[in-house]
């Protein structure tokens, strides 16, 4: 039987080490390495799948838990799965549902058999174990399912992380033995370790063992230094198969972008250009830019005068300004168009530094012209 999903190498770069490679999945290929739009609840916000096609993302991710709650996977199956629902003929990637549990902390109780939850929507109590996380990805018919993992906070103590990177393994193994759609949904397994070396080791060793088709970093960006994830990262990133796509969860600022691209990632995923969009923060080539500001009252200038995206094409900052101010909702549209475009097309530089072999050189002009050297958040 074909893999659902197989990873084509095409380059390693010569000044860093990075690599260019290309996923192939059920719906179509992507170029790696990628930024894939988030859209939680089966729609990336205020964005239509065309205007995302223009803006050439090949692949979306949409997430288990909010589409548990609501609309309920089975209307998804009713409706012929996610693809038809939403109307998105590209790739789709289903996180497991797991951060978002985690998250709950006050309202969750882990198990060896799963997690018992209360609904933030209405307080329902609900369960989620590797089995039900199968079971709603595959009636999602995603193209990568996640397997259902345990995020341990940061920080955490050593023994609490060795027991949940344990236990993401045995959950790990059992979303293997129930996932009913092997032929046409590939299931990744996610590594946790918090921040200690070992337990990343023993992660790696463990889930690459049972030879899941891709496998995910997850943990990190969780609230620790971008340092020490950059140390975690280059510590487990080499422990992963060449040959299959390395997916870092929940990392989208162009600063970790890059620097995950030259430690050997290929598939990165964030609310981040969304979220801040809908406040008036845009990421442009001169760096952060906060479009609501007083300052751009009167600036009738493009966003970002080195973009060619639709918003920069067509409107200026004082519009965009004056729409975000008045809660115009296309204002919150162009921004969010803007900063998805912007780290597509970040990526896409990114694939032609590594052809180039100057993935390190294109880092530090990028860093100097974003203003990023010495700034933590990196947007």
């Amino acid at each position: 039987m074909a893999a659902a999903i197989t990873y084509e190498h095409i380059k390693t770069c010569k000044q860093s080490g990075a690599r260019l490679g290309r996923v192939h999945t059920p719906h179509g290929s992507f170029d790696t390495p990628a930024f894939m739009p988030v859209g939680t609840q089966a729609t990336v916000k205020t964005m239509s799948p065309e205007e995302l096609k223009e803006m050439d993302a090949r692949i979306i991710l949409s997430n288990t838990y909010h589409l548990f709650l609501r609309p309920g996977h089975e209307i998804i199956r009713e409706a012929g799965g996610l693809h038809k629902f939403m109307n998105w003929d590209r790739a789709i990637l289903t996180d497991s549902g797991g951060f978002q549990v985690f998250s709950l902390a006050e309202m969750r109780k882990i198990s060896e058999e799963g997690v018992h939850f209360r609904s933030h929507l209405n307080g329902d109590k609900l369960f989620i174990s590797p089995e039900v996380a199968m079971e709603i990805q595959n009636a999602l018919g995603s193209d990568i399912m996640m397997a259902f993992d345990e995020c341990p906070p940061y920080p955490a103590e050593y023994e609490y992380v060795k027991k949940s990177t344990e236990r993401t393994t045995r959950w790990a193994e059992r979303c293997l033995k129930s996932h009913a759609r092997p032929h046409d949904q590939g299931l990744f397994a996610i590594l946790q370790g918090g921040m200690y070396k070992e337990l990343w080791e023993q992660s790696a060793r463990d889930l690459t063992s049972l030879d899941f088709p891709g496998y995910a970093i997850g943990g990190l960006s969780v609230g620790e230094p971008k340092q020490l994830m950059y140390e975690m990262l280059e510590h487990a990133v080499p422990l992963l198969p060449a040959n299959k796509p390395r997916y870092l969860m929940g990392v989208g600022s162009p600063d970790a972008l890059i620097e995950g691209a030259i430690r050997g990632v290929d598939m990165f995923d964030c609310v981040l250009p969304t979220r801040i969009a809908r406040n008036g923060t845009t990421m442009t080539s001169q760096g952060r830019l906060v479009v609501r500001n007083a300052q751009y009252a009167k600036d009738f200038g493009p966003l970002d005068p080195e973009c060619d995206c639709y918003t920069c094409r067509n409107y200026s900052r004082a519009y965009l300004r004056h729409l975000i101010k008045a809660d115009e909702t296309f204002g919150l549209r162009l921004t969010t168009y803007h900063n998805l475009h912007f780290l597509i097309n970040l990526m896409k530089n990114v694939r032609q530094a590594i052809m180039e072999d100057r993935l390190l050189s294109f880092r530090d002009e990028f860093f100097e012209q974003y203003g990023l050297f010495g700034n933590e958040k990196g947007f």
